[in-house]
């Protein structure tokens, strides 16, 4: 027997977020109970909605759940009307009234989303469309997006046939076994007339490198390095956090005491009201917003800034970490020309 493991739980807490974010010790078996009944309630009442996944996240005395979905517009109903009677159906779940926050999120790109691909996939062999076309139509339809690698698995009474059998396909790279690569994995289950047949896609977006810098953060570095200033952000950006809870901006990392300035206590009040959404897989953090003063209004009184000043810093020597990925890229390009590329569609039988 082989042993499978789930991309998802394998790189949880390396590159993926919890689906639940909560801590409980005496109701923890209730709880995990509930999660399951929210989860299956608005999976079953939202079936045509293209719906990929559903967070959960608790506090002291109010549940959040966030749908992440292709078409919002039918999650949303006319003028709230099914997000009303959604939110209704959950509070009767939980028994929290007027306690229930449901955040509906749209998926910017549905083609790389692997339970949205796998849903279309079950949704064709309802049809009774060819088992090898819809794997093959989904493939292009991926690589068309600009995934660098899929894989699709099909298995059951593929076709009406008898005796059950797995049938897969895969094109570019997918590698299940690299921790740092950036991999989709969605399961859904499609109801034939003949049976049920089980859908699994993998798709490899690429790698999640936490020691490269980001566009973006370079982008900000160097125009605060221009006028003579820093960029504000101490160290490098974190990939995902236990708990999803809200952080202040005065506070440093976790673990860490940063005192607020001016050595007075941070006006709570006034940091929750603005809060910044992130995508997924980042905390939300609380600003305080400050009239930035004008430019030209300091350059009079500022003195200039020294050229050494302006220069970019000099790298530091790399940890143990960053040199060993460094020799393990190395070595991944000078064999890349070494091995052959996998035929387009082939199939891998057991």
């Amino acid at each position: 027997m082989g042993q499978k493991v789930n991309p998802y739980g394998f790189r949880l807490g390396i590159t993926t977020d919890w689906k639940s974010r909560w801590f409980e010790e005496r109701h923890y078996r209730e709880f995990v109970v509930e999660d399951w009944k929210i989860r299956d309630y608005l999976m079953t009442q939202l079936e045509a909605a293209a719906v990929s996944r559903i967070e959960v996240e608790r506090t002291r005395d109010r549940l959040r759940v966030d749908i992440h979905t292709a078409r919002p517009g039918i999650v949303i109903g006319r003028r709230g009307s099914e997000a009303d009677r959604l939110k209704k159906k959950l509070e009767e779940i939980t028994g929290l009234q007027n306690r229930i926050q449901l955040n509906i999120q749209e998926i910017k790109q549905p083609e790389l989303d692997a339970a949205l691909i796998a849903q279309g996939i079950c949704d064709q062999l309802v049809r009774r469309v060819a088992f090898r076309r819809a794997m093959k139509r989904a493939i292009q339809t991926v690589q068309k997006a600009g995934a660098q690698g899929i894989k699709v698995q099909c298995s059951g009474r593929l076709g009406g046939s008898e005796m059950s059998r797995k049938e897969q396909y895969r094109e570019g790279r997918v590698p299940l076994h690299t921790l740092r690569a950036d991999i989709d994995y969605g399961f859904r289950e499609a109801r034939t007339s003949s049976g049920r047949v089980g859908v699994k896609v993998w798709i490899y977006k690429g790698d999640i490198l936490p020691y490269k810098v980001s566009i973006e953060d370079k982008i900000t570095r160097e125009a605060a390095m221009a006028v003579g200033e820093t960029s504000g952000q101490s160290g490098p950006r974190r990939l995902i956090t236990a708990g999803g809870g809200r952080r202040k901006a005065d506070f440093g990392a976790p673990g860490e005491d940063a005192p607020a300035a001016n050595g007075a206590a941070p006006d709570s009040d006034l940091l929750d009201e603005y809060v910044i959404d992130t995508p997924a897989g980042q905390e939300e953090i609380a600003v305080d917003i400050v009239e930035a003063p004008v430019a030209d209004d300091l350059a009079d009184d500022a003195p200039e800034a020294p050229v050494a000043d302006l220069l970019p810093v000099a790298p530091t020597e790399p940890d143990d970490l960053e040199r060993q990925l460094a020799k393990d890229e190395e070595m991944e390009r000078q064999n890349r020309h070494q091995h052959h590329e996998a035929p387009h569609f082939r199939k891998e039988s057991d």
